[in-house]
């Protein structure tokens, strides 16, 4: 199952805008526009981990993987890619 970039979106609005978009780009930096904090990543993880069956370990948690939509949608990639079994 593809990063569905709608959820992604819709789940940072919801969840850390409270509801307001604020210019938000899928190339936007979190960190930069100070959407999230330690407590915010750690809420973040979980629902990817519960929304799209992946497992975040801690040395994942990075800002090349978790800083924006794009980079989240791109590590959730390739951590599906990583768990299919490799064709002969």
């Amino acid at each position: 199952m593809k990063a569905n970039r709608q959820e992604l979106r819709h789940y940072i609005i919801e969840a850390f805008l409270f509801g307001q978009d604020e210019g938000l780009a899928d190339d936007s930096s979190f960190l930069d526009k100070g959407i999230l904090d330690s407590t915010g990543v750690l809420e973040l993880v979980a629902h990817l981990e519960t929304a799209y069956g992946i497992k975040v370990n801690d040395d994942e948690l990075l800002p090349d993987n978790l800083d924006s939509i794009n980079a989240i949608c791109d590590f959730i990639e390739r951590k599906k890619t990583a768990v299919l079994p490799a064709t002969a």
